[in-house]
């Protein structure tokens, strides 16, 4: 039967490397996040307050057809964020800082809120939660220049947001990484874990939603 996994986390979380990591171990499809030139960008920069709801509709119009697209895909897929993070952590950030007025918001969540009703759901959401440090620390070693500049606020506050939704998502059950602890990079035994847990959550008839993070398995003849 096919499965819908989602990978979700902060920017530097190492969604994209543990989605290509998953797909290989899993034998599912990866779906990296799409890349499109938002033709928005440009005069969003110039003026965030008059251009973040064209800008950030036009994400959300592309995540859609992404996500139509994956489903139609007759292999089990693995995707690098979600169009549900796209809404309830990019763009209310925006409305949070202001950026976007309160009118945009509620127009562009309530569009939001009915295309998503009418796309299936993911079968599990594996979440990355890492701190600030950690984010820094792997934001630089890949060493976007674009990314540079990116401020220790800001992530804590896409982080924070991150925990909001999640603690409110009911669509899926929920995974959770803990990313400071885990390197699923260098150590095969951390990637062990993290895979161990996807198939036990994924094979979990209860479909239980509230979440749990990752530990070892256990190892063969020791009672856990």
């Amino acid at each position: 039967m096919k499965k819908y996994l989602v990978l979700a986390g902060n920017i530097g979380a190492g969604k994209s490397t543990l989605v290509g990591l998953l797909a290989e171990r899993l034998g599912f499809r990866p779906y990296y996040e799409p890349v499109a030139e938002n033709p928005y960008l440009e005069d969003f920069y110039a003026d965030m307050a008059r251009w973040a709801f064209h800008s950030q509709l036009f994400f959300l119009t592309h995540r859609i057809k992404s996500h139509r697209a994956l489903m139609n895909d007759p292999a089990s897929v693995v995707q690098d964020r979600s169009v549900y993070e796209d809404a309830e952590v990019f763009a209310r950030n925006l409305y949070g800082q202001g950026i976007m007025s309160a009118r945009d918001w509620e127009t562009y969540r309530s569009l939001y809120r009915t295309l998503t009703d009418l796309l299936p759901p993911p079968d599990l959401v594996v979440y990355i939660r890492a701190s600030v440090p950690t984010l820094k620390r792997r934001i630089a070693k890949r060493g976007r220049a674009f990314e540079a500049a990116i401020s220790d606020d800001y992530l804590a506050g896409l982080n924070q947001l991150y925990e909001e939704w999640l603690e409110g998502f009911d669509l899926a059950p929920v995974l959770v990484v803990p990313g400071d602890r885990l390197n699923f990079v260098e150590e095969p035994r951390d990637l062990d874990a993290i895979v161990w847990g996807v198939e036990e959550r994924l094979c979990d008839k209860q479909r239980s939603l509230f979440p749990i993070s990752v530990t070892h398995p256990p190892q063969r003849g020791i009672r856990s």
